[in-house]
């Protein structure tokens, strides 16, 4: 087994109530990691809170609403209250309003993006990351150094139709991460990026299997992308054996990319 260095750190994980975030929260568990996870939905709280237990880590859940800088300082000094500091901050929290920004049809404009579902976007997916980050960095500053990973996605570094919003959070998410690369690494303080391909996720999973099989055939390795795949990149950049990369963007996607 490969030492990572991760026993007892602490790590906030936000959109932790299912999906990648879960599966996140549960994969730094299994290195005995104390879990700070934090998500606007609670219904499950308690069962995460157990199964973070049961995987070898110690779990705190959270409600909390990323787009709130408010709630957000406020959650972070709780976990320095609790448990005293903070060593990884896995930004994953996302959400997505998908529409086309115009869309025309027999001559006329029938439907627009509109600034409701670009500012939902971009409040969760964009200012959450930034409201997280630097509320956190005081404290791994304080600590002597530490870890902090951003969720871009495939589709920050090519586009796709129907996602202005997402797709323009999911780009800032990597340039965020490579100026915060440059600022921070005085503090040996590594800050990365993590792009997912089609993730099998509770969105993806109800959706039509036709869209779905689409999805396989574009994907070169021939599989839909487990939350355990990119929980594992995670670790893996927030461990150790990544100790000399910062300001990078890992694509974890089957090859998505490469056959776009």
């Amino acid at each position: 087994m490969i030492e990572t260095g991760l026993k007892d750190k602490v790590v906030i994980v936000t959109g932790a109530a299912a999906g990648i975030g879960r599966g996140t929260a549960l994969r730094f568990a299994e290195e005995a990691c104390r879990v700070a996870a934090w998500d606007v939905n609670d219904a499950g709280a308690a069962a995460l809170e157990a199964e973070i237990a049961a995987a070898g880590g110690s779990g705190w859940f959270r409600k909390v609403d990323v787009s709130k800088a408010a709630e957000v300082a406020a959650a972070v000094a709780a976990i320095i209250e609790r448990w005293g500091g903070v060593s990884v901050l896995v930004n994953n929290a996302g959400i997505v309003r998908d529409a086309q920004l115009v869309k025309y049809k027999d001559g006329e404009v029938v439907a627009t993006m509109t600034d409701e579902q670009w500012e939902a976007v971009i409040g969760v997916n964009l200012r959450g990351v930034f409201n997280c980050t630097r509320a956190v960095v005081p404290h791994l500053i304080a600590g002597g150094g530490g870890t902090i990973l951003n969720a871009s996605s495939v589709v920050g570094l090519y586009g796709n139709f129907g996602q202005t919003n997402y797709v323009a959070t999911k780009a800032g998410v990597i340039g965020m991460t490579k100026t915060w690369a440059r600022e921070l690494a005085k503090y040996r303080i590594r800050v990365n990026a993590v792009a997912p391909g089609f993730v099998a996720t509770e969105i993806l999973q109800a959706m039509p299997e036709k869209v779905l099989q689409g999805m396989v055939g574009r994907t070169p390795l021939g599989r839909m992308g487990q939350p355990r795949d990119i929980a594992d990149a995670y670790v893996w950049l927030a461990s150790d054996a990544a100790s000399w990369i910062t300001g990078q963007t890992l694509g974890v996607d089957g090859g998505l990319v490469v056959g776009t």
